[in-house]
């Protein structure tokens, strides 16, 4: 049961909102209920979806990658929503649930991923599991892979979507149908 009910497109009067709103269930995540819940604050809801769009749909970071973390965050957080919802995008590009299922895993042995990818799910996993974890040393394994915009990209997008899993599972809201 959802406990605040998702606006209906056409409930939604303003265009910049209806847009984003559109577009983000274009592709998949965030779109849906989500979207449709925080439409309730326009003005919240316009900044929340540019941003998770931007950091989702865009960047230096491959989105495959990212709809993996998005996904293994929302698996730790046992949001059914997020955890069941996938992006249009990475599925265009060749994502498996193989390789998803893999990514919130056993990532560190499978041979799914680059040493570069792996370090990226630890980064997500230990922001999640063992913040503390992620310290100078840490940051220095990153920097071996990634430059440090793209280290930015990741922790932002990490962040994002960690607090968007943990709204929509307090909001009670169920798995999607189909994906």
């Amino acid at each position: 049961m959802t406990f605040i009910t998702p606006l209906e497109l056409d409930e939604i009067d303003d265009p910049e909102l209806r847009d984003l709103v559109v577009r983000s269930e274009e592709l998949g995540v965030p779109g849906g209920p989500f979207a449709r819940i925080i439409a309730r604050k326009p003005e919240h809801a316009k900044a929340t979806l540019r941003v998770m769009l931007l950091k989702f749909a865009e960047g230096n970071i491959d989105h495959r990658l990212k709809e993996i973390i998005r996904i293994q965050l929302a698996r730790f957080t046992e949001d059914p929503y997020f955890s069941a919802l996938r992006s249009t995008k990475a599925r265009d590009m060749g994502l498996t649930e193989e390789v998803i299922d893999a990514g919130s895993g056993d990532y560190e042995d499978s041979e799914h991923f680059t040493e570069a990818e792996k370090v990226a799910l630890r980064y997500a996993d230990q922001m999640f599991l063992d913040s503390s974890k992620v310290d100078a040393a840490f940051y220095d394994e990153l920097k071996k892979h990634y430059s440090e915009p793209e280290i930015m990209e990741l922790g932002a997008f990490i962040a994002v979507f960690h607090a968007a899993h943990m709204v929509m599972r307090s909001f009670g809201v169920p798995a999607p149908t189909a994906h």
